[in-house]
């Protein structure tokens, strides 16, 4: 069997979970070919990984230099994993090149984009996956079964309720996500797989948006209310950042210090900022409100400074009312075990039923991060196809609908009035 041939794009945090997965797991269907990044150091990195793993080091390219890799390497399928803002335009590229594409979530960052990569694929008719590991976690599957099979009848309503904590939330304020022209802010970047899953359980699409968000306890100005007299421009190097219950140690963590601090003077990316600077414009307090095409309502709320970290969320139908709630493990990116990451301490599922005795559904056990949602994702990418009737496999028009809530909300915030998503884009 021909081995399917991988060149990847963005060697950061978030990378290491698809290049290691094809070097180890299915290294006998996959293989990677190329890196390409702005940082040398980061793709040198990737490197050592994949011979420590017994696998070959790759040849790497910078990003002005991918057309050179696709023509170099010819991979079959291009791994996008670079900062938000750049997904468009490699994405597009390696379509037109003849390459499919896998994709980090969010698939892009504003409709315009979006746009562009719709019609590129229609262009092309390469495939594009987008990677909602949340869709794969079997308490999430297990809503969509339950939903599926009518157990509360048609859905009228759902209650969603996102929490971050001061360790998984706070490390969007000190990284690139911080500045919403490089991530859409959290209801693009965050909140794309929480729009998404509502999308996926429901089966249906978002109609109109109402939204309201503002930065109450990130940046400055926030924190000199709090009382706050000494601030500080990043962790490492600062003795006033040790006093800090945000502080970052980049320096003693062996992932952080080689992908970042080591890489820094290349690109001048500083990974550890505070958290407490006027740099940040993106929000950290937002509710939305949706109207979907079946007409069902979505009222939904993220924050990103609470003291524990998972979702709440109801559904109530014509039969009943469906109740879901999980608690994560707390996590900074590529700052410990990808297994970690959003690695579930306890859920329950319930159901309440009109007329009846309400019972709690059990749900499925699995290993691996994201609930145990990770390694189904990755078998469903690289590994060997089976048929899935929940049809959890995301493609570029899942990848649109997921962040045209968001970027339907983040436009209602800065006007004050409604979106309709279908003024947005065209199909």
């Amino acid at each position: 069997m021909k081995k399917r041939r991988y060149a990847q794009v963005g060697t950061g945090g978030r990378a290491r979970f698809f290049y290691s997965a094809v070097a180890k797991d299915y290294s006998a269907e996959s293989e990677i070919v190329a890196f390409c990044d702005v940082n040398q150091t980061r793709m040198d990195y990737a490197n050592n990984l994949l011979e420590s793993w017994g696998a070959k080091k790759v040849p790497t390219y910078k990003q002005y230099e991918f057309e050179k890799m696709i023509e170099e390497v010819k991979p079959d399928c291009v791994i996008v994993t670079s900062v938000d803002r750049t997904h468009d335009e490699y994405i597009i590229r390696a379509m037109e090149l003849g390459c499919d594409v896998i994709t980090e979530k969010p698939m892009t960052i504003d409709e315009k984009r979006a746009q562009a990569i719709l019609e590129a694929q229609k262009r092309t008719e390469k495939d594009v996956r987008v990677a909602f590991n949340y869709r794969y976690a079997p308490h999430n599957t297990m809503v969509r079964e339950l939903i599926m099979n009518d157990t509360i009848g048609e859905v009228f309503s759902v209650h969603f309720e996102w929490y971050l904590n001061t360790k998984h939330g706070a490390d969007y304020y000190r990284r690139w996500h911080r500045n919403k022209e490089n991530s859409g802010g959290l209801l693009v970047h965050k909140s794309t797989h929480h729009f998404d899953l509502v999308n996926f359980w429901l089966g249906t699409q978002p109609d109109t948006v109402f939204a309201m968000g503002s930065l109450n306890f990130y940046g400055r100005t926030n924190a000199e209310k709090r009382g706050v007299k000494d601030f500080y421009y990043r962790c490492y190097g600062s003795e006033i950042a040790k006093q800090d219950p945000f502080y970052l140690d980049i320096e003693n963590n062996e992932r952080l210090k080689a992908l970042y601090l080591d890489a820094e003077h290349e690109d001048g990316y500083i990974r550890d900022k505070s958290v407490f600077s006027d740099e940040i414009s993106i929000e950290d307090t937002m509710g939305v409100m949706v109207r979907y095409k079946n007409n069902a309502i979505l009222t939904y709320s993220l924050n990103s400074y609470l003291p524990l970290e998972g979702f709440r969320v109801a559904f109530n139908g014509s039969k009943g009312r469906l109740e879901l709630e999980v608690l994560e493990n707390s996590y900074v990116n590529a700052g410990g075990k990808k297994e970690n990451e959003g690695a579930v301490n306890s859920k329950k599922i319930m159901v309440h039923p009109m007329f009846g005795e309400s019972y709690e559904v059990e749900i499925p056990e699995m290993e691996g991060g994201h609930g145990g949602g990770d390694p189904i994702l990755l078998n469903d990418i690289f590994g060997v196809p089976v048929e899935d009737k929940y049809h959890r496999a995301a493609n570029h028009i899942d990848g649109a609908m997921s962040i045209l809530t968001g970027v339907a909300a983040n436009k209602s915030i800065a006007s004050g009035l409604p979106v309709k998503v279908d003024s947005l884009i065209k199909f």
